[in-house]
């Protein structure tokens, strides 16, 4: 529909020029947030991030099943609160929430795109922002994750794999055929710590993405893993990095999964490193619940999750001396600052490193330090 007050080069609006509407408020509503979902696309957000924030907006309609001209502060106000005191929606959820009705809102106002008039035409009324600095959730916080979440001790890690290896184990002396999804799934999940990975990261990987570190001959064809699909920064492609293995059981676990189980899953056409039984790729589901059902076999903190693997490779890292910056290179870390709440380091790393350092500085005190002549207690 024409309006001489839009800015020049803008979009014109997704109805029908001198059609009567059936519906008019619901038609009007639908093409607004179909004119939004475009606006996103635009600006190369992906996919499944414009539908969640489609979805937020409509379930905040479902709600107050009251139209974006007539919503007010109070009425958002009052939707918040609920999340918060009934919902008990994470800070994080609700600042999501909150981002979605603010760009909602922001396209709508905006004149380039004619609806404010729109409704003032058809509805007596406008669309305003009702998000603002006023209701807003601040962002004060650089984590705001769940300060329970931390990395694995490394008898908790031992102990997951082991019982993993022992459930591989007895099914397959049961004849069950589900003894190989097993033997994947715990494979991705050693991989999964061996590598530092996120979950994407992990279940995206094809065979063909490991290959040889010439500085690391002993990891054999798996001494760095090409990461394709790494967290993307908004309106940007996944970001790539090469992740360098640190362990000779990691290649040794790679190189048993492709040259003796994975051949059993008989999908040569298929470059997935970890194939599903019925499609391309296993999917999320299918690992949770299996990382969760060995995680309650074993009575294990119910804090700990598949990110949690990640943690414990940064964690273990540092405490085995290895420099931050590489740690932070190998994750894929922008900041330092980042990888500083990945660190869970254990109480026993920080009394050795503070002995170290005791033991230092009395050699330098006692002048043995450049002799190598180690101090007397």
């Amino acid at each position: 529909m024409s309006d001489q007050r839009r800015l020049a080069g803008s979009a014109g609006l997704h109805l029908a020029s001198g059609v009567p509407l059936l519906h008019p408020e619901e038609q009007v509503f639908t093409a607004m947030l179909d004119g939004w979902r475009n606006q996103q696309l635009a600006r190369n957000l992906a996919h499944g991030t414009v539908e969640a924030q489609v979805r937020r907006v409509e379930r905040f309609f479902k709600q107050v099943e009251v139209y974006p001209w007539l919503w007010t502060l109070q009425l958002v106000d009052e939707w918040f609160a609920d999340l918060r005191a009934v919902n008990h929606c994470a800070t994080s959820t609700v600042r999501g929430y909150q981002g979605a009705m603010r760009g909602f809102c922001n396209f709508i106002v905006d004149p380039a795109y004619g609806w404010a008039a729109e409704c003032e035409k058809r509805f007596g009324t406008h669309p305003v922002q009702v998000i603002t600095e006023a209701n807003a959730a601040a962002h004060v916080e650089e984590s705001e994750t769940n300060p329970r979440k931390r990395a694995f001790t490394r008898e908790e890690l031992q102990a997951l794999f082991d019982h993993a290896d022992e459930e591989i184990a007895r099914k397959r002396a049961l004849g069950r055929k589900g003894w190989l999804s097993a033997f994947r799934d715990v494979t991705m999940f050693k991989i999964c710590y061996g590598f530092g990975l996120r979950r994407n990261e992990l279940r995206m990987l094809d065979a063909a993405d490991f290959s040889r570190n010439p500085y690391g001959p002993e990891f054999g064809d798996y001494g760095v893993c090409q990461v394709r699909y790494g967290k993307a920064r908004k309106g940007s492609p996944p970001k790539r990095r090469g992740v360098l293995c640190v362990w000779t059981w990691t290649a040794e676990t790679l190189e048993q999964w492709f040259t003796e189980v994975r051949p059993l899953f008989e999908r040569d056409n298929n470059p997935a490193a970890w194939p599903s039984e019925r499609g391309l790729r296993v999917g999320c589901w299918q690992l949770h619940h299996r990382f969760a059902t060995y995680r309650e076999e074993l009575g294990l903190d119910p804090v700990l999750d598949l990110h949690s693997l990640r943690r414990s490779y940064v964690t273990h890292l540092i405490e085995d001396g290895f420099d931050a910056r590489f740690v932070q290179e190998q994750v894929g870390h922008d900041y330092a600052s980042t990888l500083a709440i990945y660190t869970c380091v254990s109480s026993d790393y920080r009394t050795r490193t503070l002995r170290r350092v005791l033991d230092t500085t009395m050699a330098e005190a006692l002048g043995t330090a450049s002799t190598g002549e180690a101090p007397r207690r």
